[in-house]
């Protein structure tokens, strides 16, 4: 049994004997493919099962997001619903995150009984209003939308079992800390309150200690490092090259399976789009698909049947493939610690690994950020026809020191052709700054 779902079901069964209660969730779990639990994961989930307050210094890469909505999902769904007020409530500082924390909680309490919802401003309230009138059990929210419905008497915060605050110290970047008190001086005193914050500035610590009551307290770091069996490089590219240099690697320079990284859903269905049209079998994953449509995609990209699979970095998370060789960042995440798990797609169980990177204008300050996290400077790739040496200044004028540059091959042999010139037809591997394998047989781990 894999791991993850071990902590979970052994965990969950030394609280609740019966094994109804455990199938649900450990089945959701499951289909999502997670294998082995986080630190904060293994840490926090025996804890807040058994209703501690919880203290989390961890920041986005960590897998905090299931640490606290797993159990929460657990515990609620111990007692049959017998109203739809508001049990859980989690606050979060900005619309991107909570929708993602309103989807992770979909995928993973998909076969339980609870109706959960998320509010946001910069839309118009009707939509959301509808929805908690017919009553929610846990609920994800921004905080001025919050009190938005709470002074109108749309949402009442009295029956609260459970409260989460996450990204504490972004609230306090944000302006949002004043409005978070307002929340807290809401909440039942008799509740259970998980925090979770990067950071521990003072402000941010008196106000965990105001709100918390004995609370367990778990510090991790975030994922800083890459597996040596992975060759990394950058493509420098301008932003509206990436498509055609996507098409050339793939038809040139690989053969094999690739899985594709973009951080928009939106651009995910682009990508897709124009990889078919070019000839090449793709499938897109990502939030606005249905389980069905992912798990699908998923096993098409396994057996060989679809070459390419583009995904969006929540999608992602339940693909696990021993023997992907390639991963290309099509852009990089806001979140440096994202490329890291990222391109640990790859290099598997000892096995030789290659991550690609397009850096356009708007990424030289991610992949600066993405190199400080990781501690290396990552080798250009200049052998390709949609190179620009622009940004490669960039780079070097951001750092204030020469910029390595790399690749496969001597400085000699990195000319590229000059793009819309005739250019032969790469031997697969050769322009591309990866190493072939050294045989082409695989072992599945077992």
């Amino acid at each position: 049994m894999k791991e993850f779902l071990f902590l979970i079901i052994k965990t969950i069964h030394l609280n609740f004997t019966d094994l109804n209660l455990i199938e649900p969730i450990a089945k959701a779990i499951q289909e999502q493919g997670y294998t082995n639990p986080t630190p904060i994961q293994e840490r926090s989930i025996p804890e807040i099962l058994q209703g501690r307050d919880f203290l989390g210094c961890a920041q986005t890469g960590t897998g905090k997001t299931a640490a606290f909505a797993i159990p929460i999902l657990q515990n609620l769904s111990k007692n049959k619903p017998s109203n739809r007020n508001i049990k859980a409530l989690i606050l979060t500082p900005t619309r991107e995150l909570a929708i993602q924390i309103e989807e992770n909680i979909q995928a993973y309490g998909k076969y339980l009984p609870l109706k959960h919802l998320v509010i946001f401003g910069g839309v118009k309230p009707g939509n959301q209003e509808a929805a908690l009138r017919k009553g929610v059990d846990i609920l994800v929210a921004t905080p001025g939308r919050l009190l938005d419905f709470i002074s109108q008497g749309i949402i009442s915060l009295k029956n609260l079992e459970i409260f989460v605050l996450d990204e504490a110290d972004r609230m306090l970047d944000m302006g949002f800390v004043h409005d978070v008190k307002r929340v807290i001086k809401l909440l039942p005193q008799r509740r259970q309150t998980l925090f979770f914050s990067a950071t521990m500035p003072a402000e941010i610590q008196k106000l965990a200690n105001s709100i918390l009551n004995n609370p367990v307290k778990v510090e991790v770091t975030p994922v800083s490092s890459t597996a040596e069996t992975i060759n990394q490089s950058v493509y420098f590219v301008q932003k509206e090259d990436k498509l055609d240099l996507l098409a050339h690697i793939l038809k040139n320079d690989i053969a094999e399976s690739v899985l594709v990284f973009s951080r928009t859903k939106h651009g995910a269905d682009k990508i897709a789009r124009k990889l078919q049209k070019d000839g090449i079998s793709t499938e897109a994953i990502h939030g606005n698909k249905s389980q069905n449509a992912r798990q699908n995609a998923l096993n098409n990209f396994k057996s060989g049947k679809t070459r390419v699979l583009v995904a969006t970095d929540i999608a992602a998370r339940g693909i696990d493939i021993d023997e992907l060789r390639f991963v290309i960042n099509y852009e990089l995440s806001d979140v440096s610690e994202t490329y890291v798990h990222r391109i640990g797609r790859t290099g598997r169980a000892g096995a030789e690994g290659n991550s690609i990177s397009f850096v356009d204008g708007l990424d030289l300050l991610n992949l600066k950020n993405t190199e400080k996290l990781i501690g290396m400077k990552i080798p250009i790739v200049k052998d390709h026809p949609f190179h620009t040496d622009n940004l490669v200044a960039q780079k070097r004028d951001s750092n204030n020191k020469p910029f390595t540059e790399g690749s496969d091959r001597s400085q000699s042999q990195r000319s590229g052709a000059p793009r819309g010139g005739n250019r032969k037809p790469a031997t697969p591997g050769a322009s591309v700054g990866f190493k072939k394998p050294k045989n082409k047989n695989f072992t599945r781990k077992k």
